[in-house]
């Protein structure tokens, strides 16, 4: 029993609070509405999924000066139920880069309603009235003078960008101390996107650092506001660019994460590691269906997930089969591999601004609605010599030379084609070295040449390889699958409306063309076909021509860009196609084209041999058991 004055104590003692969730809070980039504070829930820290299917939770228009917040920061309060947000005030889709002046504080008693201030320091400190950068703020609670401290990277007209810091108010609406220097970067050059740490008694001040050597640096310190000595090792795991890095804490575990921005290539990395000095990637371990940019984590209870959950649900959470990818693709090519007896989609991977993705991976089946991410088989950056962006559109071939199979993968790549092969449909593949195709076709002066589709005749044998946007070019490949025969490349453009995404099947006698019309970035994106009698022939447009096009009672645009898959040794057909992701994507102007995702619907005949018109839904398609177990 405990004494009196022991038990008093006892109950004074804040309840400890099991955490056995993460929320991320991130934004996406510098499209429309990309400038907005998004959130994630994980229950691992390694497998992520989008709240409110990946839009924004919080309206950038109405908490700030500029209508964009970036570099979202959330920390828990020492009380464990408050909640603190800071952002960076910048609309760089508006106004560049600057001049910004202003971030934004935010609070929060259930991580769903927020309460905001703006801190405009020019405005706030006249003294500090040059100030021409206020980004990535953060907050740590200090413990010897019990306030919430904000620390941010600032810079006055030209000058070199430096981590500067301040008090809040109890109230958290601005700030009561006038900002100072917080690291004094040795070469004086710019530091910025600081992260600080509190392990073992020391401060870990995590940051970008230019200079000599640039990239992820820790400095530590014994105090909080001084002293931090900086470390020369650089503790990213890339050679790519990075910035933005963020450390948390696993839940009921000494292992740490520290994740960064690729920003360049549009991707996050993760790293792990027991000391804060020594990290190595996890890329394979991490899932997540959006692509973030310079974001935070913070543990959170299974209550606080489910409250937010509730509030934000997401649209995968329906009973539905499409989209059939997590995550935004497009440009689906399927392959149904007698090797392994598993159907493949082989996407351009999405999601990046302007097209910017520079890999490719498949998904691997055995009933078309199940999916397994295989993981990246063709990086431009480390597998292909001759181009290191705008990764699009893939197709593949399944061949048996020798008694043995062989992978042929043709690709786009900075507007021009390759061709990798494998022995496996999931690689490793290696490129051939240098673009299959690089140039206009005789004839043709505009366009691009994008957007490859391989063909085997099953009457000939022959295989052929069709391409092009603006125009269709078709040509024979030669027996090694790696190179054109010269002579054979023929202009079917079937229509002056004819813009990309050619796709050639046969059945039943019949050589049917299909293409994409307008831009994948209207709502309109559509497919349409002709039938030939050759796989080089004249092609003829049916009456009604249409393949797929939007539904907008239900809610779907775009969809486009497609492959057709037969089920072996039947009659039974679909379409894999892409659409604006759902259902936010109309409301994305440009930037829905290049926010896309992966669908599956059946595609079915008429008598006379015609396409009925499929309508796109998010039902999608039945598993089906064709594939071997």
């Amino acid at each position: 029993m405990l004494a009196p004055a022991m038990a008093q104590q006892a109950s004074k003692k804040k309840p400890v609070k099991h955490y056995s969730a993460y929320l991320f809070a991130y934004f996406t980039g510098a499209g429309k509405d990309a400038e907005s504070i998004r959130f994630a829930i994980s229950n691992d820290g390694y497998n992520y999924k989008a709240l409110n299917n990946n839009m924004p939770v919080i309206n950038s228009a109405q908490i700030s000066t500029t209508g964009g917040v970036r570099d979202p920061h959330i920390l828990r309060g020492t009380d464990g139920k408050t909640f603190y947000m800071v952002a960076t005030d910048l609309h760089v889709v508006k106004d560049g880069w600057g001049p910004n002046q202003a971030m934004v504080l935010l609070k929060s008693k259930d991580l769903v309603n927020w309460n905001s201030h703006i801190v405009n320091i020019a405005e706030r400190f006249p003294g500090l009235s040059d100030v021409s950068k206020v980004w990535a703020p953060q907050t740590i609670f200090d413990s010897q003078k019990k306030k919430y401290m904000i620390y941010w990277s600032m810079s006055f007209g030209k000058g070199p960008i430096k981590i500067y810091y301040a008090y809040a108010n109890p109230d958290f609406t601005g700030l009561e101390t006038t900002p100072k220097q917080l690291f004094f970067s040795p070469d004086s050059t710019t530091c910025l996107d600081a992260d600080i740490i509190f392990k073992d008694g020391k401060y870990h001040l995590f940051m970008k650092a230019t200079g000599k050597t640039p990239g992820i640096k820790e400095a530590v310190s014994d105090k909080l506001t001084e002293g931090y000595v900086l470390s020369d090792k650089r503790l990213e795991q890339t050679d790519e660019e990075v910035e933005g890095s963020g450390v948390f804490k696993l839940n009921n575990s000494d292992t740490w994460i520290l994740m960064y921005d690729l920003f360049k290539k549009g991707k996050y990395q993760f790293t792990e590691s027991k000391d804060l000095e020594n990290f190595k990637v996890i890329d394979n371990e991490i899932s997540m269906n959006f692509h973030p940019r310079h974001g935070t984590v913070i543990p959170i209870t299974a209550k606080e997930a489910q409250v937010l959950t509730n509030k934000w649900p997401s649209s995968d959470e329906r009973a539905t089969h499409n989209p059939v990818l997590k995550g935004y693709y497009a440009d689906p090519d399927i392959l149904y591999a007698e090797k392994t007896g598993k159907f493949y989609i082989y996407p351009t991977s999405d999601g990046f601004d302007n097209w910017s993705g520079t890999y490719f991976k498949t998904f691997s089946s055995k009933d078309l609605t199940d999916w397994k991410d295989e993981g990246v088989i063709l990086d431009l950056g480390k597998d292909v010599s001759w181009a290191k962006k705008n990764a699009w559109a893939p197709c593949i071939i399944e061949r048996k030379i020798n008694g043995k199979y062989k992978y042929f993968y043709y690709f786009t790549a900075a507007q021009k084609i390759g061709v990798a092969v494998a022995d496996d449909p999931t690689g490793p593949f290696v490129d051939s070295g240098k673009p299959l195709i690089d140039k206009y076709p005789e004839g043709v002066t505009r366009g691009q040449q994008i957007d490859p589709d391989v063909f085997s005749d099953p009457k000939t044998g022959k295989n052929y390889l069709y391409w092009g946007n603006g125009y269709m070019a078709a040509a024979e490949l030669n027996d090694d699958m790696v190179s054109l025969k010269p002579g054979t490349t023929k202009i079917l453009t079937p229509a002056a409306s004819y813009n990309e995404g050619s796709y050639v099947i046969y059945r039943n006698g019949i050589y049917y063309f299909m293409w994409s019309e307008n831009d994948t970035r209207s709502e309109d994106y559509q497919v349409h076909y002709g039938m030939s009698d050759s796989p080089q022939g004249k092609i003829n447009l049916p009456e009604n021509n249409l393949v797929i096009a939007k539904d907008k009672t239900a809610g779907i645009y775009g969809t486009g860009h497609h492959a057709i898959i037969q089920i072996p040794g039947k009659d039974e057909w679909y379409i894999v196609y892409h659409r604006f992701k759902y259902p936010e994507g109309i409301t994305m102007g440009s930037a829905a084209g290049y926010n896309r995702e992966v669908c599956i619907d059946k595609l079915e005949f008429n008598n006379d041999g015609t396409i009925k018109q499929v309508t796109p839904t998010h039902e999608g398609v039945k598993a089906i058991n064709k594939a071997r177990q």
